[in-house]
């Protein structure tokens, strides 16, 4: 039977495996939890001077001191680091590494990195006072450092009752790895309450760069589980029953294919091909008899992200954000697709950056109308929404978002609080905002949304919901149903109509 090294993360000790621990002995397994240095005493208990390579030598200890002749490792959140750190001195040891909702540093990477709270990881690295350790969070702040999704009211007593300060230096000690351990068995259990699915990470490992193929390696596998942050607390049989099938080499694979990922299928509308102009990051696809002198309105269309910089082809070229260009092209209006660069958690400035000199460009294009533009938001772009609602512009007439991230996911690195259509709609007044919204959506995704509705009822603001019941996140491609193409007939028609009120 399998050797389970359980590693907990921030804030916790080898008391939260507690449950999933006595289910994988129930079922013949050998476990062994962690006690990480300062994390299983009293608050304040951390020697001075405990930093990451404290906890890498305390996994070191566990497996050096098991007889078996391998462990599967297993790392929650930030116990990936000190996982990794372990691994990549005693890869002969290791079996298999667990990434538990964690993410993949490498060489160099701290875990201050990743740090949610921006005000904590702005201090951890380097802006205002130094900290000693950052404090345990209050009942109501866990959602700040993950998704809570599945925890009772208990569970998340319990983890407040036990949560300890984390030791500064467990942070911003940087993982120091050789590559030993980089050609190891892994496997990826992603709680989808914090953002990622695997439906997501075919996405971002449809490229042909280092992510994708570390995604893509015959070794690695991934499970889902309909849950937060803390699935040991929140789940902890499906958590012991993947963990088993984990150590077995079950899983799903995300495998290179031939076939078109869903983001490179055909549009589900059958619409003309028109040519474009290219300029800078900007294409445009003009309506027919569209010249300097009867300017029509634009939309502007916002890709998703974050994705790779490698990816090819870039997102102006997809078949979603090209056919919707050429639909609104069709229906008269100019369409307008912008290349912005959100390629990691903390570009968002840069792609707002982008999208604010690609709406410069189209309003001094001379076939534009300058004072009729509209932007529509898709996926993980929509979080750039939030400057289009905090201070609506006059040229502003209309927003739409199709299946659009509306809060950052719990999952995500730190995003600029500046970003958060769910508090700028409140400052939106009457801008109309039209929002196609599907019913198999990603949970967390889902949850912003909801909480974005909410706000924008409380403050009155002008939204207009297209729902699509049956649709995933990406059905403009992925899908090609009467639905589908109902529900992007209507948001078009929607905007055209109040670009030209």
């Amino acid at each position: 039977m399998a050797v389970f090294v359980l590693v907990s993360g921030w804030f916790t000790g080898s008391w939260i495996w507690e449950e999933v621990a006595d289910r994988l002995r129930e079922s013949g397994a050998e476990v062994h939890p962690v006690v990480l240095t300062g994390m299983d005493g009293p608050a304040g208990s951390a020697p001075a001077g405990t930093d990451l390579e404290t906890h890498v030598g305390d996994v070191l200890r566990v497996v050096d001191g098991v007889a078996a002749p391998q462990v599967v490792l297993v790392g929650h959140g930030y116990g990936i680091h000190p996982v990794l750190g372990a691994a990549d001195l005693r890869p002969e040891r290791i079996a298999r590494v667990v990434h538990l909702d964690a993410g993949m540093p490498g060489d160099g990477d701290t875990a201050a990195q990743s740090v949610p709270d921006q005000e904590v990881r702005a201090r951890l690295l380097g802006a205002g006072p130094v900290l000693a350790e950052v404090p345990a969070p209050t009942a109501d702040a866990w959602r700040r450092w993950g998704s809570t999704t599945g925890l009772t009211d208990g569970a998340l007593a319990r983890l407040t009752a036990h949560a300890v300060p984390q030791p500064a230096g467990t942070l911003t000690r940087p993982l120091r790895l050789s590559g030993a351990a980089a050609a190891l068995p892994s496997t990826g259990i992603l709680c989808t309450g914090s953002g990622m699915t695997i439906a997501m990470l075919r996405v971002v490992a449809s490229g042909d760069d280092p992510v994708s193929r570390k995604l893509t390696d015959p070794a690695v596998r991934f499970f889902e589980l309909a849950t937060g942050h803390w699935p040991m607390l929140s789940c902890p049989g499906e958590l012991a029953e993947v963990l088993r099938r984990s150590a077995a080499g079950e899983g799903h694979r995300l495998t290179p294919t031939a076939e078109a990922p869903p983001h490179l299928r055909p549009f589900v509308l059958e619409v003309p091909g028109r040519p474009r102009e290219r300029t800078g990051r900007v294409d445009l696809y003009l309506p027919d008899g569209a010249g300097p002198q009867g300017r029509r309105p634009a939309v502007l269309f916002v890709h998703g992200g974050p994705l790779p910089a490698e990816v090819r082809p870039t997102p102006r070229d997809w078949p979603g954000l090209v056919g919707h260009a050429r639909y609104a092209a069709e229906l008269g209006a100019v369409g307008a697709v912008v290349d912005h660069r959100l390629h990691g958690f903390a570009d968002y400035p840069q792609a707002a950056g982008d999208l604010a000199a690609a709406v410069d460009l189209l309003r001094a294009e001379p076939r534009v109308d300058p004072d009729r533009i509209a932007l529509w938001f898709f996926s993980g772009g929509g979080l750039l929404l939030a400057d289009a609602l905090r201070e609506p512009e006059p040229w502003l007439r209309c927003t739409a978002a199709s299946y659009p991230v509306l809060a950052p996911l719990p999952a995500w690195g730190p995003v600029d609080p500046r970003f958060r259509p769910v508090e700028a709609v409140g400052a939106a007044g009457r801008l109309p905002v039209v929002l196609t919204r599907v019913g198999r959506e990603n949970p967390g995704i889902a949850a912003g949304v909801a909480e974005f509705l909410a706000a924008a009822e409380k403050g009155g603001a002008a939204v207009e919901v297209v729902d699509l019941p049956d649709g995933h996140h990406g059905f403009d491609t992925a899908e090609p149903t009467e639905s589908s193409r109902r529900a992007v007939e209507r948001a078009m028609r929607s905007v055209l109509v109040h670009l030209r009120a």
